[in-house]
């Protein structure tokens, strides 16, 4: 037999055995794959739909969405998802740029806590502020739009004295705060909008009623306690303070620790109220008693 004959019934038996060997591996051994393929794919060929029945039902649930993310918007807190330790940090920055010199805050991330539904940062606060900057701070934590909840508190106040003698009547402080997140979106808004934080200005409930600390008098006004009345000017006084120093003041003129608040041509007088640390007293020079001006 020719030789050429031989090799092509050679290659053609092995094409044969080949075909036998894939047909039972993928006719028996691949059955039950196959038949689950082509249940799949029949199924993706009945439900199907063309790109504008697809782009059509891509609007509606975009609208929805937008629906959802407006209701979930209004609701004064939300969680965020997956919250960086870093944002809190910037956050009380921002809010403390604002304050006063005398006012500091020092942050501590303390550790990590999951619950069921969501996580929190535990964070611990402390420092130094003015009473209206310590408020500042507090109402920016609990009504911050991303949920943060101060869980302790404590403050105390002090009294620092300036290397001029100005006394600032400043508060201690130490806190505990939980800022939320979670691993999903579950509770957050895809735009969310920050809540107004600018709080009122309160009075200062540590600030006391009466002080021994009486500021000294920085800017030279005239001292009404050593201050002799020189002489009545139309709508003016002209005095003078121990150091020598003369004065042309009008009604409602600042002097030190008060203010002129009368100027009386028929008795050749002036009065003055002052603020003595918190005691509030009112004192009149007259032109007839340089030597020992009234007060009361």
């Amino acid at each position: 037999m020719d030789r050429k004959v031989k090799n092509t019934l050679l290659l053609f038996g092995l094409f044969v055995l080949i075909s036998v060997a894939g047909g039972i591996f993928a006719y028996i051994f691949q059955e039950n794959s196959i038949a689950e393929k082509q249940k799949v794919l029949l199924n993706i060929k009945q439900t199907a739909l063309d790109t504008r029945q697809l782009q059509k039902q891509l609007e509606v649930y975009r609208m929805r969405a937008g629906e959802i993310d407006s209701l979930l918007n209004l609701r004064k807190y939300n969680i965020p998802e997956s919250l960086e330790q870093a944002d809190f940090f910037d956050f009380v920055t921002n809010i403390s740029g604002y304050f006063s010199l005398h006012s500091f805050v020092n942050m501590k991330f303390e550790k990590i806590v999951a619950e069921q539904y969501y996580n929190y940062y535990h964070f611990k606060l402390s420092g130094t502020s003015t009473f209206n900057d310590l408020y500042k701070l507090l109402y920016a934590i609990e009504f911050s739009k991303e949920l943060k909840k101060i869980t302790s508190f404590e403050t105390s106040n002090f009294l620092k004295v300036d290397d001029d003698g100005v006394p600032y009547f400043l508060t201690n402080f130490s806190m505990d705060v939980y800022v939320y997140f979670a691993d999903n979106n579950r509770f957050t808004v895809v735009n969310t909008r920050e809540n107004d934080l600018r709080a009122s200005y309160l009075y200062d409930v540590f600030y006391p009623l009466i002080r021994n600390e009486i500021p000294p008098n920085t800017d030279g006004l005239l001292d009404v306690q050593t201050a002799e009345l020189l002489a009545l000017i139309p709508d003016g006084a002209y005095l003078s303070d121990h150091s020598g120093n003369t004065f042309l003041l009008w009604e409602g003129d600042r002097v030190y620790l008060g203010y002129l608040t009368q100027i009386n041509f028929k008795e050749n007088s002036v009065k003055f109220i002052l603020n003595k640390g918190g005691i509030i007293e009112t004192t009149e020079l007259g032109l007839d008693n340089r030597d020992s001006g009234k007060r009361r």
